[in-house]
Parts: C-alpha cells; sequence; structure tokens
C-alpha cells in the first residue's frame, strides 16, 4: 500500500531534519521525504500539528514468552509495544526456559513474526540458564539473530567469567546489556536505602550496589575494548562513572528509564507494591543527575524495561511483591512531559534517545526516515493532555504506578515495515485480540 503523511513536522536525528514536510511510503519503504509531495496514494494521512519520527525502539523489555504466559505473551507485547508508539522492542533473556540458546532464540523470533505487530529484537543470555557459573553459546545465538547478550535481573558475579563474555561478544560484535546489581550489598532490600526505606521500616538498597558493578564492569569491557551497555541507571554515582569512562575512551552506553526520571523514592504511596522496582527509585538529587545526563548525552538512550506481573504477583505484601512496572504505554507520554516540557531535551534530542540511538547502540539501520529505509514511523501528538488510563492498557498487566497522572503526548499513527499497526491512537481492529 502507498502512504502519504502530508504537513507533518518531520523530527530526523540521523538527517537532522526538523521541519514541516511530507513522508511517501510504497510498500514497505520510505520513498520520499520532501515538502509538498504530489504522489497518488492509497492512504493519505494528515500530520498537521503532528511530529513525524523515526519508529521509536526499546532496548529493554520483558515480553515473558516462553514460560510466563501469564504476565505476558509476544503477541499482547507487541501491541502494547505498538500503541506505546514502538516499532521495535527487545526482550530479555529470563523467560522459561531462559533463552540460551539458538534454538530459544529462533523459536522467540518466529513467535514474533506469526503472532506479533512490531519488529521484535531477542536478546541472549550471557551463561547457561542465567546460573552465572558456564557461558552460554554466544556465537550459536549470534548467528540466529540475537542482538545482544544479557543476564537481565542478575550481574554475573564472577569477574573473571563477565570478562571472559565481553571477550566473546566483541568477537561477534554483540553488545553486553549488563544488569548492574551486587546481591550481597542490595541484600534483601526492598526499596532504596534512605528516610523513606526508614520511615516504612524496610530494608534499603543502597546506591553503591549499583556503582561497585558499574564501575567493575566498566572496567573489564575497557581492559578487552568490547561494547558495554548500562541497563537502567538510577543514581548519581553511576552517571559520575559513565562520564569519566567516556573520557577514558571505553565503549559504553547507557539507559534510563522513565520511571526513574519521574519518580522518587518520596512519591512511594504506603506500601503500594507498583513502586516496587530494581534498582529501586531513588532521591531527587539522583534523578536530576539522569535528567543532566540525558541532555549532556551521557546516557544516550531511553528504555522502559517493561516488567509485566500477574496482579496475585503485585497484590500481595510489599516484601513479598515482584520488582518491576509496565512501561510501553506510558513512557512516549512521560518523556515528553517531563523532559521535553520542562525543557530538558528538545523534541530532536527525544527522538535521539529513543529511536536513533538504540538503533546505534545495536549496530542496525534503524531509528532513520532516509530514503530507501524501511518504512518504521511514528506520528506523535505531542500537544494533547489527558489523565493515565491502566485499566485501558492494551498490555495484559497493569502493574503501573502512573495510573491516573497527567501526562501529554501519545502516538496516534504507529507504521511499521509500511503497514499502519495503530491509527488514530488505537490498534486497527485487524490486530486486536
Amino acid at each position: 500500500m502507498d502512504i502519504l503523511i502530508k504537513n507533518g513536522r518531520v523530527i530526523d536525528p540521523a538527517n537532522n531534519i526538523d521541519d514541516i514536510m511530507d513522508v511517501f511510503i510504497s510498500g514497505d519503504t520510505i520513498k520520499k521525504v520532501e515538502k509538498n509531495i504530489d504522489e497518488n496514494a492509497e492512504k493519505i494521512i494528515d500530520a498537521s500539528g503532528k511530529w513525524v519520527v523515526p519508529g521509536l525502539i526499546d532496548l529493554h523489555v520483558h515480553l515473558r514468552e516462553p514460560g510466563y504466559e501469564h504476565k505476558e505473551t509476544i503477541a499482547t507485547g507487541t501491541r502494547s509495544a505498538a500503541v506505546g508508539g514502538f516499532t521495535a522492542v527487545c526482550c530479555m533473556p529470563n523467560t522459561k526456559p531462559v533463552a540460551d540458546n539458538e534454538i530459544l532464540i529462533e523459536y522467540i523470533k518466529l513467535k514474533a513474526e506469526r503472532e506479533g505487530v512490531v519488529k521484535v529484537l531477542p536478546i541472549g543470555a550471557i551463561t547457561k540458564n542465567q546460573q552465572g557459573e558456564e557461558l552460554a553459546d554466544i556465537g550459536k545465538m549470534a548467528a540466529v539473530g540475537a542482538c545482544a547478550i544479557s543476564e537481565d535481573g542478575h550481574s554475573v558475579k564472577n569477574a573473571a567469567l563477565m570478562k571472559t563474555a565481553l571477550k566473546y561478544a566483541s568477537m561477534f560484535n554483540l553488545p553486553i546489556f549488563d544488569h548492574c546489581e551486587d546481591a550481597d550489598l542490595a541484600g534483601k532490600g526492598i526499596i532504596n536505602a534512605g528516610e523513606k526505606a526508614s520511615l516504612l521500616g524496610l530494608k534499603g538498597i543502597s546506591n553503591d550496589s549499583e556503582e561497585v558493578i558499574v564501575s567493575r564492569d566498566i572496567i573489564l569491557a575497557g581492559s578487552v575494548n568490547a561494547k558495554l551497555h548500562l541497563c537502567h541507571i538510577s543514581t548519581k554515582g553511576s552517571v559520575e562513572l559513565i562520564r569519566e569512562a567516556k573520557k577514558r575512551g571505553i565503549n559504553v552506553t547507557a539507559e534510563v528509564t522513565p520511571h526513574h526520571f519521574t519518580l522518587t523514592q518520596d512519591d512511594i504511596e504506603d506500601y503500594d507494591s507498583n513502586f516496587k522496582m530494581n534498582p529501586p527509585l531513588r532521591t531527587a538529587e539522583d534523578v536530576q543527575a539522569l535528567k543532566q545526563a540525558l541532555r549532556d548525552n551521557i546516557i544516550q538512550a531511553i528504555a522502559t524495561d517493561h516488567a509485566p506481573h500477574h496482579t496475585d504477583e503485585k497484590n500481595c505484601e510489599l516484601e513479598r511483591a515482584a520488582n518491576g512496572i509496565i512501561g510501553l504505554e506510558t513512557s512516549l507520554a512521560l518523556s515528553i512531559t517531563e523532559l521535553v516540557d520542562k525543557g530538558i531535551l528538545t523534541p530532536m534530542q527525544l527522538i535521539e534517545k529513543m529511536s536513533l540511538n538504540p538503533a546505534k547502540i545495536l549496530g542496525n539501520d534503524m531509528g532513520t526516515l532516509t530514503v530507501g529505509s524501511k518504512a518504521d514511523i511514528t506520528v506523535i501528538d505531542a500537544e494533547t493532555e489527558y489523565n493515565i488510563d491502566v485499566s485501558k492498557f492494551v498490555s495484559k498487566a497493569k502493574n503501573s504506578p502512573f495510573g491516573g497522572r497527567k501526562v501529554k503526548g501519545r502516538a496516534v499513527y504507529t507504521i511499521v515495515d509500511g503497514r499502519i499497526i495503530v491509527e488514530n491512537a488505537k490498534l486497527k481492529e485487524e490486530f486486536t485480540l
């Protein structure tokens, strides 16, 4: 199908474009990005007053399949992603069984092709069954399309094993997506170590539990010249360590989640488990450092760490509740509201961190509106205000602390390979479950 997107504010960091233009799509390919395009098209989208941007890419998503389909599935998770404006997501390997071999990577890819609506890029595990004892077969997973390797949910405790993993990953030009947490320092902590933990009588998780591993793995990556990507950074100290590593020329990138640059430990309401996540919500000083790091491009990407859970896994005592929140359907709005509207980032910088930079970190050719590229495009209404209604989320899960929060911005069209998945901010009927 030929699609003509008219009169939108085209924001394309890869080509340094920020202007009112048209975009013409034929089949699965972008054919023209110009002013006043005059082409016959089966579908014309009037994008007046809207942003037209490269499809958003989420580096850090838990689709839960195989093994935890009661939380989320590839079908539901990719539809949630599309509604959030994402055209591609990277799914973490802590499934059941763990995605630690080429068979599981191929299974996820095939399942996504059959049942998903956005592009799914599987991430393989660093060690077999994520037990931290023996490396998984990184080469075989790379050969069938793993986009990275990660032990997400854990750090590799053995430094020698982590160094070997970095060496192997670099042989296949794969980044390691690093969950930075010293389990011994974190202990049985529930929320950030601080005044709020004391007031609620809860065990705390100190900043140094993250920073020790950030420091260690930066050193290891530098020693073997590997690509290290630090997941869900949450502390001011981690930011300073990354800043220094970049000065030293180490190939390190980092991401931050919307909940970590939006909320602090002071937002935790009583014992609400929707505020329980790992890493935990930190202090206002940490949040300010994260925002400054985004502005300075010390942190290059925004990722959701979309972590769906069944109601029973959250509707319990805080100590027993599962870590994590969903984020695919709130990420764009929170980013516009907290970063663009407050002058932290320009629209161009925001799209860079939600599309182009994730593609660069993965080393693929996504994240651009360059003529000849695949037609992965998001049309964004950045002005409409509304209150988040968690009950209407497409995700199978509803575990979010943002219900009722007033925000600005939503994806009104999500186009994947030239196919309209979301139209007028809703899944097209043919893609609803």
